[in-house]
């Protein structure tokens, strides 16, 4: 789990997208529009935070939105938090 996590957080165009997702719900047309690259490009990185389990999809009339799914991001706090524990335990 942790190790899609960081692959996809470490690539900025995908962090960026994370912050779109932050407003709301978009479609992977609505996100190129933001960016200078192709559609299938923003579509391979939309797969990468969907494997991560960053992003979520659901179909809406002929359209597929995107959301921000931050149970990961409270999965992965916790893991920072118990080492932090761990250290300061021992």
């Amino acid at each position: 789990m942790l190790n899609a996590l960081f692959k996809a957080l470490a690539d900025p165009t995908r962090r960026q997208i994370l912050d779109l997702l932050k407003a709301k719900d978009l479609t992977s047309g609505e996100i190129a529009e933001h960016f200078q690259v192709s559609k299938p490009n923003i579509s391979q990185h939309l797969s990468i935070l969907k494997n991560a389990d960053l992003v979520t999809s659901s179909k809406k009339g002929k359209f597929v939105y995107y959301s921000l799914n931050t149970t990961i991001f409270e999965e992965a706090v916790n893991w920072i938090l118990n080492l932090k524990n761990s250290k300061e335990e021992s």
